[in-house]
């Protein structure tokens, strides 16, 4: 709460102990009349003005409810000015009959309203489309007990007595169903909202017993204006100000059970049609009633019937629309089971595709290494004393290998439709089995692998088969585009900063000009690096190529240092290592 609201809030203290005092120490006079009349009017002022901040930073339903609020406060402060005009302007007595109480008997109903709106709960569909009817139902109903009960003893035939007792009557019932209302609607509420509807009851409370006690001490000709029978109702009034200023009006409504926000609305459905439903117990009641004028139970009955209309009309308002949602949620029924029958053969479809997905992958990893083994038997083959017919046969056995392993490639890039699991790898035994896996096609093409790896190398997070096709797919590609020449393959592992390193180079030295990973020199060859690129970037990492002009290549691969809690803690691992040697 900030600085100003603080000093309003002292400032209606203030007044309201002023009062207090003027109760206590002030006889009856028409001073005390002025200043509690007066006093009390600028209560009402600042609960008034204290609502106007929250209707003006809120929004939708929740401005709705605090402008309800501020409509009661206004209908009550009405009456005050009113009362206020009678006392100290014209210095008359309140007349016993008063045209003005039906506003004091109406301040309530639009507070009863804002309850009914529930703003600490989501609306649901049905409160937001049918439930303004259901409400507009109870407030007409409310007004028909007010004319029923008690303008026939104000207009029709007026009696002093009776118009007093039906008024307290209706009015004690009105405060009653509020009172009630505040209580369901703080148990239900959480948070924020549970202080407001506290707040709210406290007040409704104060003012109930106020006007009790004023009635008792009207009864025993002990009230008067200013008496102390009057500081419960000051206190309720400046309880609207510490309501108004204490509220959040950014408070959004609470994700209750949508179940419990249906139900609500049922309820209110039939509360309505409950009080469409006593019109004509209250009709039997009028014709039964033998004690009271004709000219009375005329005027009931012809209130009755006014209302009966005025409410059937209201009701087939509601069962149109209510017919209108039901044809809306039918076609949305029938729109949301075509979309879930959709989305059912599309999952039965994806379900086909992963098994397609699985079987294949397991199948091409099955076949990636007897395939390369062909290769390397292949390459072999060739480098054999052949006749002119042999030589171009086994040519093309290299090249259908070479092609059935770029299918193969094709295939476990295909199959990789999700994060493949994951755990620490020895990237120096990794690329050890990969080495021995590619031995036969290095040794037909006469390349001899010099290995050099980290004795220090932490592990990678990553999958074997994955990273071992990787592995794989480099080692061919560097041992294809490598010149005659240069006939040794240096493999290599090391750690840079955060990041396990391996490079393959035949001439290291050489390196002059960088190209893309994906131009190899064969359509095989660079299909083979995109998927191993795809594979590499899941794991965190990249794949760098390089090549001169004179057909020296050097590959690297980064990929992040696995940390486990154990290195985080300080502890050792042990890790494989080897030293530097040829592969022969």
């Amino acid at each position: 709460m900030n600085k100003r609201s603080k000093i309003w809030l002292a400032a209606v203290a203030v007044a309201l102990g002023g009062l207090m005092l003027a109760a206590v120490l002030l006889p009856q006079s028409f001073r005390l009349t002025a200043l509690n009349d007066i006093v009390e009017a600028l209560l009402l002022f600042s609960g008034l003005f204290s609502l106007l901040p929250l209707v003006m930073r809120s929004r939708g339903r929740l401005r709705l409810f605090w402008c309800l609020m501020m409509l009661g406060v206004a209908l009550w402060l009405s009456y005050q000015l009113l009362w206020t005009c009678y006392e100290v302007v014209l210095r008359q007595r309140l007349p016993d009959i008063f045209a003005g109480d039906v506003v004091l008997f109406l301040n309530i109903v639009p507070m009863m309203a804002a309850i009914a709106l529930r703003p600490h709960v989501a609306r649901d569909e049905y409160a937001a489309r049918l439930g303004r009817l259901d409400f507009a139902l109870l407030l007409v109903w409310w007004l028909y007990l007010y004319v029923l009960i008690v303008i026939p003893w104000q207009y029709v035939i007026p009696n002093v007595a009776a118009y007093e007792r039906n008024l307290n009557e209706a009015y004690s019932a009105e405060k009653t169903v509020f009172l009630l209302g505040l209580v369901a609607c703080w148990i239900g509420s959480r948070g924020a909202w549970k202080k407001v509807y506290f707040n709210l009851f406290g007040m409704g409370f104060t003012y109930a017993a106020s006007s009790a006690l004023a009635n008792w001490a009207i009864a025993r000709n002990a009230y008067y204006s200013g008496s102390l029978y009057d500081i419960p109702l000051a206190c309720s009034m400046a309880w609207l100000t510490w309501i108004g200023l204490s509220s959040n009006p950014e408070a959004a409504p609470e994700a209750l059970a949508r179940e419990g926000s249906t139900g609500y609305g049922v309820w209110v459905a039939r509360s309505s049609m409950i009080a469409v439903f006593s019109l004509p117990l209250f009709a039997a009641w009028d014709v039964s009633d033998s004690i009271v004028p004709g000219r009375i139970r005329v005027f009931r009955l012809s209130t009755t019937l006014i209302a009966a209309l005025v409410m059937g009309v209201m009701v087939f308002r509601r069962q149109y629309r209510l017919e209108r949602e039901l044809v809306h949620m039918l076609h949305d029924s029938r729109e949301s089971f075509d979309n879930l029958k959709r989305l059912q053969a599309r999952i039965l479809q994806s379900e086909k595709l992963a098994s397609i997905g699985q079987l294949v992958g397991g199948a091409a990893h099955e076949l990636n290494n007897p395939i390369t083994a062909m290769l390397g038997y292949s390459d072999l083959l060739l480098n054999t004393e052949l006749n002119p017919r042999q030589q171009p046969l086994a040519a093309k056995i290299g090249r259908e290998i070479r092609h059935t392993k770029s299918l193969v490639a094709s295939l476990i890039s295909f199959a990789r439709q999700g994060a493949a699991p994951k755990s620490p790898l020895d990237l120096n035994t990794l690329v050890r089995t990969a080495v021995k896996l590619a031995q036969p096609q290095l040794e037909s093409l006469g390349i001899t692998v010099q290995a050099q790896f980290d004795k220090e190398l932490p592990k990678v997070m990553g999958d074997a088969n994955q990273l071992l096709q990787v592995c794989l797919q480099l080692l061919g590609n560097c041992s294809h585009v490598m010149g005659e020449e240069r006939k040794t393959l240096l493999v290599r592992t090391k750690k840079e900063d955060d990041l396990c390193v391996l490079s393959l180079a035949s001439d290291p030295k050489a390196v002059e000009s960088s190209a893309d990973v994906s131009s190899g020199d064969t359509p095989e060859g660079a299909h083979g690096l995109s998927a191993c690129q795809g594979i590499v970037q899941e794991h965190g990492g990249q794949v760098v190529s390089q090549r001169t002009k004179n057909g020296s290549c050097s590959m690297r691969v980064e990929l992040p240092v696995f940390y486990s809690a154990s290195l985080r803690a300080g502890e050792t691992t042990v890790r494989a290592s080897w030293p530097a040697q040829p592969f022969a």
